[in-house]
């Protein structure tokens, strides 16, 4: 009979995302060895290897994990059957409070995403797609005239550009917390969303509008 995992294996292995996620975010993914995770983590080699094949399973691990959490959260709450104006707060509530606990691996799925093999960063790319198209819809059902003329994913991918940077400026122990700027941020964009006008008819949106990622790449643009 198959040996079964010791107890405690799951918690195990999320410590050593975590601490990679950590040296990758700090380091950069290239720069950190395997030896300086399971340094980081006080684990041997060894049985850092038990744990996790090589580093590409680390970043394909974090850069995965983290982005399927947000096509969950994202289902959950469109599942919930809420108003226009609620859904979209609760959609941004829900993703600055995930970003406030996995601010390292946010970083690497920003930065380190490009390391990815093809196949790897489709995937990936994939659960990113469904977090705007999700983002997308909340946005067309609180303005139909936008979504209209093909500006729900533009005005999607501008308040995401908001969103994926305040890692680089937002201190866990600053005076200004996740849960302080997630009402802002929605009043912010909301605010500003009910003043948008779609442009007239033949404007540079009449074409079909490129289809873009949470990372902010263009998919006409990506490798």
């Amino acid at each position: 009979m198959a040996r079964g995992r010791a107890a405690g294996y799951d918690d195990q292995r999320e410590l050593i995302l975590a601490c990679a996620a950590a040296l990758f975010a700090q380091r950069g993914y290239p720069a950190t060895s395997m030896n300086e995770v399971a340094q980081a983590c006080g684990l041997s080699k060894a049985t850092l290897y038990h744990y996790y094949r090589d580093k590409y399973a680390l970043l394909v691990s974090i850069a995965e994990g983290h982005v399927r959490k947000l096509d969950t959260l994202v289902a959950e709450v469109l599942a919930q059957g809420l108003a226009p104006e609620l859904r979209l707060r609760a959609l941004i509530r829900r993703i600055v409070a995930e970003y406030a606990g996995a601010q390292h691996a946010h970083r690497v799925l920003t930065e380190d995403v490009r390391f990815l093999e093809p196949a790897d960063r489709e995937r990936v790319l994939g659960h990113e797609r469904a977090v705007v198209a999700g983002f997308a819809q909340a946005v067309a059902g609180l303005r139909p005239e936008l979504a209209a003329a093909a500006l729900a994913k533009p005005m999607t991918m501008l308040l995401f550009g908001m969103l994926n940077w305040m890692f680089t400026w937002v201190q866990p122990d600053g005076a200004l917390d996740h849960d302080t700027l997630a009402p802002m941020v929605a009043d912010l964009f909301l605010g500003g969303l009910l003043a948008v006008q779609p442009p007239n008819a033949g404007g540079l949106l009449a074409a079909q509008p490129p289809q873009f990622t949470t990372v902010g790449i263009p998919q006409a643009h990506q490798a």
